[in-house]
């Protein structure tokens, strides 16, 4: 992009074209991302009926979670909203007047409980991620609030977010007493119930279905932007057909997940977390093991039905692809279905999941009796299963299964691909070693008598061949003195600002800057970067000085909430300008879409907004993996599988970097997979899993979309700081998967007193720390002067990060 030397934004305060049209396509994948879980045929509702609208979310529907993935916008469409803007007649407007007054004084009491927490620690952002807003009850329902209505609409609503992960308590993962009251009390009503669950991951719900049996349609909303209400009332009334599936299990019950108990908070040491589910993760553990789901993976329902088959298959030299018809068998709705393609791998005694999503395509909007035939390409990668002893990815002799449906739940087998030898694909290097063993989940009996194939389905053999090694690409070595060179290895250091949340100065509200040291010198300018993945987290709009052109700034709690927490100080003598940026779904929701165009297309929006607002680095996508539903930060990752979760992200990859003037940095790199102690916890994991389940997906992304940056996450793995972890920042991004980009870490993973060390950082090959400190400079420079610092590896660091300045502008 070019360099912006002018402030960003505008001094208009209306909405922009812009605007306007980015919130359409928000609504548009709000919608896309929807579920439907259950219909009796409740849905679509008449488009004059008169609903009894109740719940948490109704006036005040969570558009997102907190943390960096906010965004400020301008302004939230609320269901109520939405319901109301469609023509519908909301029978419960005194409950929810009411419920507004409660929400106000709760959120004006949760500001002073943050603002007297923030004066206890250093960090502000910690007091208000350690305090997350818990959204109040409303009133008893009355009589007349149900009163000449025909159907209830209930929203379940959920907050969490950065810092803190969920917990298995009343009010966040089960419902509360009250939520559980209403319900009931509102089942015995005898109206049909719609149940809205507006919430980045699970709620509890099989109990409540058993007994409320008047709940008659359940819809996963997640968490849908700031167009969310409009997207609900598009879905309810019909206009939109469901096409959402799910990216993670629901379980029945909590206690169902693998692991469950010896998650963050529950195992009673938030110093490790040992991963010994293996690579039963999701739908690979509840498949394998015969547990049944309250709602599977990749599961959705329609306003209609379609019929998939199989027309053929094709064997490639490094893939196979599956021919399927799709057919729109319903009467009156048109829709889109998602093909879901899953392998079953020969089981010989090892741990080895019942089946893999192996690919999955989307069709087009189909009307009554229309069809449409996809290919789903299916990589030989998907066949193979890493081997520790063998130091590789292999090919094992034998069948493989290939089943196709709609979610993991309801698929039919097709076809047999036969391999007539093991084969290693790919040879790799031995990473992350464990440092104290542990046992690991083993073979299932279940999975071992589910592999039988039937003797009639066709049989395809299919050799295959060496994965082309993609090139390592050398790294630039940066020229000029080596002392010039090291506030290159970290960001910029911004006096008298927050490090956290709101550490950029040339864009207000932007997460951080690389340094501008040489700026002067040698014409290198620093990368601005800003938070996601829900869209670009700024300052909603700042003043500066007429006279100087000087910005005033603001505290990390200032570019928070819309500044609810710390509003703005009106100057004299000062111009203001606006930032308003756009608040998408969240990740899981627009992951839901399965929607690989719709995702190209909401990066393409990103990186809009970017280059009007002078933003060249964005920090998402998130790409953890969704391993325990009670993770803080789930909202703003994609899935439990790993395969979606690459496709997904490569799809948004493209998206950002198509004009080659903006770039994504996805994050977070790696088994970021809970926020409490998420700075100290030392992940145990297998290099097994590691690879087949919590990098699978960054390798995916890296190789199919070349993102511009990868950031490090807090973690340990295997005792060892993944930003001070040169197996992963070397070994296999750079080494192995050919990675050419930027390596940064995650904000203040320095700052801790047995957090990372500086100097390690670069030796590592995590090129940048992020957002800097002189504490650092301090470090990188004494561990240079005593040879543990090669000048080799601080040329190569600030090497990179030249060529991605460079690149990016030009």
């Amino acid at each position: 992009m070019a360099y912006i030397s002018a402030h960003s934004g505008t001094h208009q305060p209306t909405p922009s074209a812009r605007e306007r049209a980015h919130a359409a396509l928000a609504r548009r994948a709000a919608a896309s991302g929807i579920v439907l879980l259950k219909n009796t045929g409740v849905l679509p509702l008449e488009p004059a009926c008169a609903v009894a609208l109740f719940g948490t979310g109704a006036s005040r529907t969570v558009k997102g979670g907190i943390g960096s993935g906010d965004v400020n916008n301008r302004a939230n469409v609320s269901i109520f909203q939405g319901l109301q803007a469609a023509g519908l007649t909301i029978t419960s407007t005194s409950w929810i007047a009411d419920y507004e007054a409660r929400y106000k004084a709760a959120r004006s009491a949760w500001k002073a409980q943050v603002l007297e927490a923030a004066k206890q620690v250093e960090n502000p952002f910690d007091a208000y991620a350690s305090h997350p807003f818990v959204l109040p009850q409303g009133r008893p329902v009355l009589p007349q609030d149900v009163e000449g209505a025909s159907v209830i609409v209930y929203v379940l609503s959920r907050i969490s977010g950065e810092g803190k992960d969920r917990r298995l308590e009343k009010g966040d993962y089960y419902l509360s007493d009250q939520e559980w009251e209403e319900l009931r009390s509102l089942n015995s009503v005898g109206l049909p119930i719609v149940l809205l669950l507006n919430a980045g991951g699970p709620i509890e719900l099989a109990g409540l279905l058993d007994v409320a049996t008047h709940i008659e349609a359940v819809v996963q909303i997640s968490q849908p932007g700031q167009q969310g209400g409009e997207a609900v009332a598009d879905v309810l009334l019909g206009k939109v057909t469901p096409e959402g599936k799910l990216t993670a299990t629901w379980a029945r019950r909590y206690q169902d997940y693998p692991e469950a108990d010896h998650f963050g908070i529950l195992s009673g040491d938030l110093t490790k977390s040992v991963y010994r589910e293996g690579i039963y993760v999701g739908y690979r553990y509840f498949d394998s093991f015969g547990v049944k789901p309250l709602f599977p993976f990749g599961y959705g329902l329609s306003y209609t039905s379609f019929e998939i088959r199989m027309t053929g298959l094709q064997v490639l030299p490094h893939s196979v692809e599956v021919r399927a018809a799709v057919k729109n068998v319903g009467f009156c709705f048109s829709g889109r279905e998602v093909v879901q393609v899953y392998l079953s791998c020969p089981q010989k005694g090892g741990a080895r999941e019942l089946r893999r999503l192996a690919g999955f395509a989307k069709t087009l909007l189909l009307a009554p009796e229309q069809s449409q035939t996809l290919t789903i390409s299916i990589p030989q990668k998907v066949f193979a299963s890493f081997s520790e002893e063998k130091q590789g990815w292999m090919v094992e002799k034998g069948l493989y299964g290939i089943w196709i449906g709609n979610s993991s739940a309801a698929l039919t087998p097709c076809a047999v691909i036969r391999v007539g030898e093991d084969v290693c694909i790919e040879k790799t290097h031995p990473i992350c070693p464990v440092q104290i063993p542990f046992e690991e989940l083993g073979a299932s009996e279940t999975t071992r008598q589910a592999a039988v194939l039937d003797s009639h389905l066709p049989v395809y053999d299919f050799v295959p061949q060496p994965e082309p090694q993609p090139a390592c690409a050398e790294p630039p070595q940066a020229e000029g003195p080596v002392e010039d060179l090291f506030p290159l290895l970290y960001g910029n250091i911004t006096k008298g600002t927050s490090t956290l949340g709101s550490a950029g100065v040339r864009v207000p509200g932007s997460a951080g800057e690389t340094s501008e040291a040489l700026e002067e010198t040698r014409g290198i300018p620093s990368l601005i970067m800003a938070d996601g993945p829900a869209g670009l987290r700024l300052r909603q709009s700042y003043q500066t000085d007429r006279a100087t052109g000087r910005v005033y700034g603001v505290g990390v709690l200032g570019s928070l909430e819309n500044g609810f927490l710390e509003p703005a100080v009106q100057h004299k003598d000062a111009d203001t300008w606006y930032q308003f940026c756009t608040a998408f779904p969240v990740g899981t929701a627009l992951a839901q879409s399965w929607d690989i165009g719709l995702m190209e297309e909401f990066g393409q929006a990103i990186a809009c907004e970017m280059e009007e607002l002078g933003v060249d680095l964005w920090l998402a996508p998130g790409m953890n993996i969704q391993r325990n539903p009670l993770c803080g930060r789930n909202f703003e990752y994609y899935s439990e599988d790993p395969l979606l979760s690459g496709l997904l992200a490569a799809a948004v990859t493209r998206g950002v970097q198509k004009d080659g003037r903006c770039g994504v940095t996805i994050k977070h790199f790696a088994c970021n997979n809970q926020e409490d102690n998420r700075m100290g916890v030392d992940v145990q994991v297998s290099e097994r899993t590691l690879r087949e389940i919590y990098l699978r997906g960054f390798e995916i992304a890296v190789k199919e979309a070349a993102p511009a940056a990868i950031m490090t996450s807090y973690n340990r793995i295997n005792g060892v700081y993944s930003a001070n972890n040169r197996d992963l920042c070397t070994v296999v991004a750079r080494q192995e998967w050919g990675f050419g980009g930027l390596m940064m870490s995650d904000w203040n993973t320095t700052v801790p007193a047995d957090g990372s060390t500086p100097w390690k950082c670069a030796w590592a090959g995590n090129d940048v720390i992020m957002p800097g400190n002189p504490d650092d400079d301090a470090d990188i420079r004494a561990a240079w002067a005593r040879g543990d610092l090669s000048e080799e590896a601080i040329r190569a660091c600030a090497g990179r990060l030249m060529a991605l300045t460079k690149r990016l502008r030009g």
